[in-house]
């Protein structure tokens, strides 16, 4: 059992348990190393038309993505977290992280557990704050209340703007 779950089972929930966590952080409870930001720039960024590399050997035109969920001005302040590998932030329904140096994951921000806006990207994983769900970047689920998996969405970039798309 680890320290998530004995507190969890000593009946701690919500804000108390995240407070017990985060005050004395180790290594093996890295699932709490992360903040939420929450962006004030609503103003959608026009999509250019500049071809972009989504993965090795592919180039996509951000022009022709047909179901665009998310735009971002990876320049403006609001997005900022994002300028480092680790960083993150939810938006409209959607965590966007930089999972390593200029690549992105996009998941859902609803746990598949329990219906609740509770993901946030911690280090090398997509975690639920509720309780404890944990996912892999392809969405798998990485322990038993991560079982259903989540939503993940692809994500072009290029220059400054980034797309999350279905």
């Amino acid at each position: 059992m680890n320290r998530y779950q004995f507190l969890k089972s000593m009946g701690f929930r919500g804000a108390a348990l995240m407070a017990v966590m985060t005050s004395c952080i180790r290594e093996e409870d890295t699932y709490i190393d992360a903040l939420v930001e929450k962006p004030t720039d609503t103003t959608p960024t026009p999509v250019t038309t500049t071809p972009v590399t989504t993965t090795p050997g592919t180039t996509t035109d951000l022009s022709t993505i047909k179901n665009p969920l998310l735009t971002l001005d990876l320049s403006a302040t609001a997005n900022a977290s994002l300028k480092t590998v680790g960083g993150y932030i939810a938006k409209s329904g959607i965590v966007v992280a930089q999972t390593s140096a200029g690549n992105y994951a996009a998941v859902t921000q609803t746990c598949s557990h329990e219906p609740k806006k509770k993901i946030i990207f911690n280090k090398t994983e997509f975690y639920c704050t509720d309780h404890g769900a944990r996912f892999d970047l392809t969405g798998k689920g990485l322990n038993s209340f991560g079982s259903k998996g989540l939503t993940v969405y692809k994500v072009a970039v290029s220059g400054t703007t980034l797309v999350v798309y279905s």
